[in-house]
């Protein structure tokens, strides 16, 4: 019988750091509470249990106002310049002839053209933010699938999840890399350089692109996207009011009532020449009086029966010879991403229907309808990955696949390219050049390129500015006060010797594998940022009881964190491909799930054989 030596409990504030920081991973999953919130919430109950219950190291205090330190941090600093260069990237066009080409040669050899779309996907996520790749691709796979009729449900999920296994190539590849990176550097355990851990990555991107390429395909069912065909879905009508309508002579607040306020009123014509008469509420109808309306079939019929008015479309009465018509009316999906402008409003709030002359008539989140009525839609505060479906002239949806900030998809790619894509391009170039050269720290390196780029003009300030994320800088501020607490505590201390003790009599090899499993299963419950953070300390503070270098176990923590496959809101670019594509929360589990397993089997084995 072998006897567990679990250690003793550690000190007062240790415990209550490790509770809040259990709280954390709780707030961290809820949906129902926005990220920003939860961040702020732990930040702020930190700093008041240090605050209220002052802490002494070594006799010295601990300050509270130290736990703000992340939001100087390096780290957060490389993340929001690397956001912003990766904007500059979309905004410019600078990828474009890419595009061009994979749509092109989709038509040629589908095959072929799978394989270098998970290739470049992968690729271009070392060096950028992965959110700007999918963004640039989904158009382009969502096109090429309409066009050529045939199912996009191989070609989206694989291409997301190949973005998430290219950013673990480098350490500016994901903001999880660059956190790790930077407590590890912090912590005096060891300090990684841009391609110090590319080996063992790309060794195991080998494997997941194959898998990718060949058998993930075979495991999802078809899928319908959200948007299942292009034609008008709205139609402008006009009820015509004559002698036999229930309507004579009553207000236009009575009319409306009596359509239970779901009657919309766009115009009053009147007399001879249809002169236009503004719809208040007090407007007297009569007859010869046409109203202008614009709803669905369906209501337009029953606002026709109810009212006892005789429903038109133009000159012609509505019968079976004459149907509803709706000419030049475009159906489009506008995916709300990052830098969008509204993430986190309603569209009331963005005055978004108003600036750009369209009717929002269903919204999609998580790739299902949510059941609201339309006119509660503008009224829904929007989320990354939700997407509406809109429709308008086709004028005014040209006008939204030029708005940057919006992800427009209704069957045509149409990628921007500027005079100042060069630019934009060369400035990536030279970041990453000059961090992996050895001149200059990444940190220093990325800001200079912000600044390039405001400079040439390839960006402005409002356009950097919503390049950046609220949630993304407050949960790495967050995040990076946890780890600090639960090290200065002695929190991470505890855990570590509680994980040292349950992996008793396992080489040190079944031990990283253990720590990367537990990170692959955090990571996908809760932020990948947030188990990044509160995973490297202990990595250290285990590989220290065991006497073995800290390199092994720290990437353990780093790809383990970086595995976020098995479900939609383990990332947000999951999402972005979960409403594009009409996947189930099952789509994700059936291909991600086997996909952690080869990458944790394969890291593990690589990481054993490299370091140890």
């Amino acid at each position: 019988m072998i006897l567990l030596n679990i250690p003793d409990l550690p000190n007062y504030h240790a415990l209550a750091v490790l509770l809040i920081t259990a709280f954390a991973l709780y707030l961290f999953r809820r949906d129902d509470i926005p990220l920003e919130t939860s961040s702020l919430s732990v930040l702020a109950i930190l700093c008041l249990l240090f605050s209220v219950f002052p802490f002494y190291v070594d006799g010295t205090h601990f300050e509270a106002s130290s736990l703000f330190f992340g939001f100087g941090h390096e780290a957060l600093v490389t993340v929001c310049c690397l956001m912003i260069i990766g904007s500059g990237i979309v905004r410019t066009g600078a990828l474009e002839p890419i595009g061009r080409y994979l749509a092109k040669l989709w038509k040629i050899s589908p095959t072929l053209s799978l394989l270098l779309t998970l290739i470049l996907a992968g690729t271009l996520s070392a060096f950028i933010n992965n959110t700007p790749v999918v963004v640039l691709l989904l158009p382009i796979l969502i096109s090429v699938s309409i066009r050529t009729k045939t199912d996009s449900s191989p070609m989206l999920l694989p291409m997301g999840l190949a973005t998430l296994v290219g950013g673990m190539v480098t350490t500016i590849g994901t903001s999880t890399n660059l956190l790790v990176v930077s407590i590890a550097k912090n912590m005096g355990a060891v300090e990684f350089g841009l391609f110090d851990f590319a080996k063992p990555a790309l060794m195991a991107s080998v494997v997941a692109i194959i898998y990718l390429w060949l058998i993930a395909p075979k495991l999802l069912p078809k899928r319908t996207a959200s948007m299942p065909d292009i034609s008008p879905r709205l139609f402008s009508a006009y009820l015509n009011i004559n002698e036999e309508s229930h309507i004579n002579e009553k207000t236009i607040a009575d009319v409306i009532a009596l359509t239970d306020g779901q009657l919309k009123i766009e115009s009053v014509q009147r007399g001879p020449e249809s002169r236009n008469i503004m719809p208040l509420p007090d407007t007297i109808l009569t007859v010869g009086d046409r109203l202008k309306v614009h709803d669905y079939p369906d209501r337009l019929k029953e606002y026709e029966t109810v009212l006892g008015a005789t429903l038109f479309s133009g000159i012609n009465k509505v019968d079976d010879e004459h149907p509803l018509k709706a000419e030049k009316q475009t159906l489009a999906e506008i995916v709300i991403i990052a830098g969008s402008g509204l993430e986190g409003k309603t569209l009331q709030q963005a005055h978004f229907i108003q600036k750009y002359a369209v009717s929002v008539i269903a919204l999609h989140r998580a790739g299902k309808a949510m059941e609201i009525g339309r006119s509660s839609i503008g009224n829904t505060r929007l989320r990354i990955g939700d997407v509406l479906l809109v429709q308008g002239e086709t004028e005014q949806i040209k006008v939204l696949k030029s708005k940057q900030g919006f992800l427009t998809i209704d069957g045509a790619e149409s990628l921007p390219q500027t005079s100042k894509a060069p630019v934009a391009l060369g400035t990536l170039l030279a970041v990453v050049a000059a961090s992996a050269l050895g001149i200059l720290p990444i940190e220093i390196s990325a800001v200079c390129g912000v600044l390039v780029l405001l400079l040439t003009k390839c960006l402005n300030w409002e356009e950097a500015s919503s390049a950046l994320s609220t949630q993304v800088i407050l949960i790495v501020a967050a995040s990076l006060a946890l780890g600090a607490a639960m090290m200065t505590t002695g929190g991470a201390e505890y855990i570590a010797q509680v994980f040292v003790a349950l992996s008793f009599g396992l080489p040190p090899g079944g031990v990283i594998a253990a720590l990367m499993l537990l990170l692959a299963i955090l990571t996908n419950i809760v932020s990948n940022n947030a188990a990044a953070v509160i995973g490297t300390p202990i990595a250290i503070s285990v590989a220290s009881q065991l006497n073995l270098p800290a390199e092994p176990f720290i990437l353990a923590v780093l790809f383990g964190a970086n595995l976020s496959y098995a479900t939609p809101m383990a990332y947000k670019t999951n999402l972005l491909v979960m409403n594009a594509g009409g996947y189930q929360f099952s789509d994700f589990m059936r291909v991600g799930i086997p996909l952690i397993l080869l990458m944790w089997v394969t890291l593990s084995f690589l990481l054993n054989w490299l370091y140890l």
